[in-house]
């Protein structure tokens, strides 16, 4: 794959919780305009999970019909079950993308061995034109397949030459670069951490693929594409500024209730989504089990936006004039806050 940033595109649903096409199109065709390496539809932040598979296999026929050879496509094609995710890397090339990528199998809880052998070259083997980029998020999993059998795969599947490392964990990144050497592709799958694991020596990532470049699309690629050409002092510069939102990804409060006190963990795509729908782009709800932000996670979002525009009026700039909005006064409104959020009780 091709070096760079890639945006894990979200799904954007309608009101009534159908996907929205038009605004896909908006938000693949504002990607593209920023300069985005590539877009990865139907992954964890399209709400892959949720999606029926027809609608999985239209989004990303759209995607690929609507690039056209502009940007790189990946699709997200893993599943618990490796005949479904066969199936689906089956419909992803005829659509010709340029790379699937597979997240590890979830709940179902195989060894690493297992994940190497019954799911990622299964489905490799099936498919050997096909780059393939595993996803190891244990998190979201609750498996992993490690670093060690990772260069296995490697060594037997000449179509895996790169991962999606989302691990937070440096350790198994830097044990990924020992075992699986210096040309094999570490992309960051943790936008808090793009900075700090591209320029790590021990670990050296060559991209992100990145929720946050859902919004600052432009940012994030210049973030990245100075410290591939060796710019540390603007990828500083850069992280600096996008920090406060790269930590929004994951919002946690303190929430009190009548039984004392619990935490609450807003989860990739809400806090994402969220965002979105306060700025008036594209995006809808979420789908459930997902649902809405509390109070204070919603306060928390706006009010590092409204810092974040104030600082740097010009992270938003491109969403201002691509979809014609008054940055400003999206932020400000608090009418634009009704629906987003519910109380804890």
């Amino acid at each position: 794959m091709e070096n760079g940033c890639f945006t894990a595109l979200i799904t954007p649903f309608t009101d009534t919780g159908e996907p929205d096409q038009n605004g896909l199109e908006q938000l693949i065709e504002f990607q593209i305009q920023n300069h985005i390496t590539g877009i990865l539809v139907t992954g964890t932040t399209g709400e892959s999970p949720t999606l029926k598979w027809q609608e999985h296999i239209h989004v990303i026929a759209l995607a690929a019909k609507q690039v056209t050879g502009r940007c790189r496509v990946i699709a997200g094609t893993g599943s618990n079950n490796t005949q479904e995710a066969l199936t689906a890397a089956g419909h992803a090339a005829k659509e010709g993308v340029d790379a699937i990528l597979m997240v590890d199998p979830y709940y179902n809880g195989p060894s690493s061995l297992e994940i190497r052998k019954e799911y990622y070259e299964v489905v490799a083997g099936q498919y050997p034109d096909m780059t393939i980029i595993p996803y190891i998020i244990p998190g979201r999993t609750g498996a992993q397949m490690l670093p060690q059998d990772l260069a296995l795969l490697a060594q037997a599947c000449p179509n895996i030459t790169c991962v999606k490392e989302a691990t937070g964990n440096l350790d198994n990144m830097k044990l990924t670069r020992k075992c699986c050497g210096p040309d094999f592709q570490i992309f960051s799958g943790d936008d808090a951490l793009v900075y700090d694991i591209m320029t790590d020596p021990e670990i050296r990532a060559c991209g992100s693929i990145s929720v946050m470049s859902n919004i600052v699309p432009g940012f994030m690629t210049q973030m990245v594409s100075a410290i591939n050409q060796g710019d540390r002092d603007e990828a500083e510069r850069l992280q600096a500024v996008l920090k406060p939102l790269l930590d929004l990804v994951v919002v946690t409060t303190t929430e009190e209730t009548a039984f004392g006190p619990v935490k609450c963990r807003a989860r990739n795509p809400l806090p994402l989504k969220t965002m979105m729908q306060l700025l008036g782009m594209p995006s809808g709800p979420c789908r459930p089990p997902l649902g809405k932000m509390t109070r204070q996670g919603l306060d928390k979002i706006v009010e590092t936006m409204q810092q974040v525009h104030t600082d740097h009026p010009d992270i938003f700039a491109p969403i201002a004039k691509f979809f014609n909005i008054d940055i400003h006064e999206r932020l400000h409104n608090p009418d634009y806050q009704n629906g987003l959020w519910y109380a804890y009780e």
